[in-house]
């Protein structure tokens, strides 16, 4: 008969709160990139005509 013991070693089962924060760093930068990238005129002109065009096809 095999017996298995478990190890009272140290297992990383989570997160760090040093780790809980530059995660929530890094989340927070490419939210903030998103949103410059997204209210660009550029992006806006684009989706301005995605809409228009998509209007005049159903319409």
């Amino acid at each position: 008969m095999v017996v298995r013991r478990w190890r009272n070693t140290a297992r990383d089962e989570g997160m760090s709160t040093a780790e809980y924060a530059v995660g929530t760093i890094a989340a927070v930068a490419f939210a903030g990139l998103l949103f410059k990238i997204v209210t660009s005129s550029e992006v806006k002109d684009m989706l301005t005509g995605i809409i228009e065009k998509a209007l005049q096809f159903a319409g």
